[in-house]
């Protein structure tokens, strides 16, 4: 089998990882249909309410933070997620049963995207640590990788069916759609053999502490640090593709909403490339973090400077393929370098400034774009990306004694491994090219 699908070797992340791909493609089936439920159903084509279903949905990340890590943590991971699958299976049920009876209404929308974001919440920060469960520590990085893929295909594929759904029927039955996705991950997770999970030391070891004593964890960890801080400015100013593509769409290109989607696809097509590329490599290392957000960066730049529609679609290959490196390296790098015990913990806040801190960029962004203009916002984000790199070169310099040398017409770099030993060297590009490696 592939290297980049060697995690698939193993049977219990085979079922895992195919019962994750049917529920993420009913995971987006839902939000495209929740979306046009409220924009044409409920409202009069009204933004805010949408905004706001958002917030609803993704705010429990924040709000819940002090239980969500300690629970990954303290509780049989495999027990929580059947109850979060299940819960969140019955809430898709419940919603697509009050459409279809003509008895929904906007505040119904509202109180159950609260309660997925509860749910969810609780969700997301085990099963992104229940993968250490599931692979040995030599293909873990691999196994993130693939999930962020199974993700990120779905979000292809989801959106697509759920128009077809909506034509056809309308909302209600891809509400119900979903709900029944969610059979698949129980039916995955009740299949695995438990003498064969990898035995991590989350759930037994981590009987005492509290979200603290992962901020406390974090903050005496400098690689943690700067990882986190480079995720923060990323997710904050610069993952707001939404807005970004939409106002170049119709601003700059005066497109309709089938360029749009032609645009949103593109875009997942590079996040599709990004994570298994990703999923190649046989451990993430902290210079393809620091190289992943100066190509983000400069993609957004060259989106921002493109005079056509086809290279403003090239340039988001590339930085959906830049961004999700950042992001899957980020979430390997951190699984494979935290203490077990502390691993949900830490996973958690990792998911809150990915999930969270985008809600409180996405205002200063669409300020941008409304008074100066959609390429300014992009701006913006290019400077969070090349930012982000210059966090992690800072690090590398400050804690890890980066230094260049020369030998003969080769440029390399040298660093301090984390645990300072000895320092390493690694093969650069031909000095000729004026390049080195990441």
């Amino acid at each position: 089998m592939s290297s980049t699908f060697r995690s698939l070797r193993t049977r219990n992340y085979r079922l895992w990882a195919a019962g994750a791909l049917v529920s993420n493609v009913g995971t987006w089936m839902q939000r495209t249909a929740q979306d046009w439920l409220v924009l044409t159903h409920l409202t009069d084509h009204n933004a805010t309410a949408v905004g706001i279903v958002m917030a609803l949905q993704f705010g429990p990340q924040l709000a819940l933070l002090p239980f969500t890590g300690l629970a990954a943590d303290r509780l049989n991971r495999r027990k929580l997620l059947m109850a979060t699958q299940a819960a969140m299976g019955l809430l898709a049920l419940g919603l697509g049963v009050l459409t279809l009876s003509g008895a929904a209404q906007l505040w119904h929308v509202y109180v159950f995207a609260l309660l997925l974001g509860c749910v969810a919440a609780f969700d997301a920060p085990a099963r992104q640590t229940f993968v250490a469960e599931l692979v040995s520590e030599a293909d873990l990085s691999n196994a993130v990788a693939l999930n962020s893929t199974s993700f990120n295909a779905a979000r292809m594929v989801g959106p697509a069916v759920a128009g077809l759904v909506i034509a056809g029927t309308g909302p209600g039955e891809a509400f119900l759609l979903n709900a029944a996705s969610f059979l698949a991950v129980l039916a995955a997770l009740a299949c695995l053999r438990q003498g064969e999970l990898f035995a991590r030391g989350g759930t037994s070891a981590a009987r005492r502490g509290s979200l603290m004593e992962g901020f406390r964890y974090v903050w005496s960890r400098p690689d943690l640090r700067a990882l986190l801080a480079m995720l923060f400015l990323v997710s904050t100013f610069g993952l707001n593709f939404p807005i970004f593509i939409s106002t170049m769409s119709v601003g700059a290109f005066h497109g309709g909403p089938g360029q749009y989607g032609l645009l949103s696809s593109v875009m997942a097509i590079g996040s599709v490339t990004g994570a298994l590329m990703a999923a190649r490599r046989a451990q993430p290392r902290f210079g393809v973090l620091m190289t992943g957000s100066a190509v983000f960066g400069l993609g957004c730049l060259a989106a921002a400077l493109m005079p056509h529609v086809i290279g403003f679609g090239v340039a988001l290959v590339v930085t959906g393929m830049a961004a999700q490196t950042l992001t899957t390296s980020t979430n390997s790098l951190v699984q494979l370098s935290t203490d077990p015990a502390l691993r949900g913990r830490v996973i958690a806040i990792l998911l809150a400034i990915l999930l969270g801190s985008t809600p409180l960029g996405a205002p200063v962004v669409g300020w941008v774009a409304d008074t100066f203009g959609p390429r300014w916002a992009l701006g913006v984000a290019a400077a969070a990306g090349l930012g982000a790199a210059a966090i992690g070169l800072r690090y590398l310099v400050k804690y890890r004694g980066l230094r260049l040398l020369r030998e003969g017409r080769r440029l390399r770099y040298s660093v301090q491994p984390a645990s300072g030993a000895a320092p390493i060297a690694v093969a650069a590009a031909s000095a000729e090219q004026g390049s080195a490696a990441p």
